[in-house]
């Protein structure tokens, strides 16, 4: 099963590992070293999305489009923002990963929470369905808001700690 989103609020170590590792090396080293460690032994510093990722940035972002890019920051770098590491390029169809540095971490967790349920469903609801290609309906929002509303500790968790956290999704 493809298009699982996942974040991890990574150490700095592992963050310098990942980010030595050859670009194209990168979905590699995530799935066999990451999440192992991640899924073992931190999974305080681990939040899986499910499918909820795509209607999530599509909410959170001015324009609702699947887009890379930091559009309404800070609250639009959650998924398609910061440093694309993976995913824009030539022969990198098969994955996305997406890095928010730590003051970017900071930044999202400060703001996270002043998204109401109103406002999401709000936005929600404005996204095109074409191009979103999954119909937009009461029961796939509540899905992404219950996604949204239980990142919120992850974001706080990631930013207590000055981690810096990744976006990762298998296409």
């Amino acid at each position: 099963m493809g298009c699982l989103g996942v974040f991890f609020a990574l150490s700095d170590k592992d963050l310098n590992k990942l980010l030595k590792t050859s670009r194209l090396e990168r979905p590699d080293f995530i799935s066999e070293d990451l999440e192992e460690i991640y899924f073992e032994k931190h999974t305080k510093y681990i939040y899986e999305l499910d499918k909820s990722w795509d209607a999530m940035h599509r909410c959170l972002s001015n324009d609702g489009l699947l887009v890379f890019g930091d559009d309404n920051y800070p609250l639009g770098s959650i998924i398609m923002g910061g440093d694309v590491l993976y995913g824009n390029g030539d022969e990198e169809e098969d994955y996305i990963i997406t890095l928010k540095k730590s003051d970017i971490v900071k930044d999202i967790a400060s703001k996270i929470e002043t998204i109401t349920k109103e406002k999401f469903k709000e936005k929600y609801f404005k996204i095109d369905e074409k191009d979103y290609e999954y119909p937009l309906s009461d029961e796939d929002f509540e899905y992404t808001w219950d996604y949204f509303y239980r990142s919120i500790e992850f974001w706080k968790n990631a930013s207590e700690a000055n981690r810096a956290v990744i976006f990762t999704v298998d296409q």
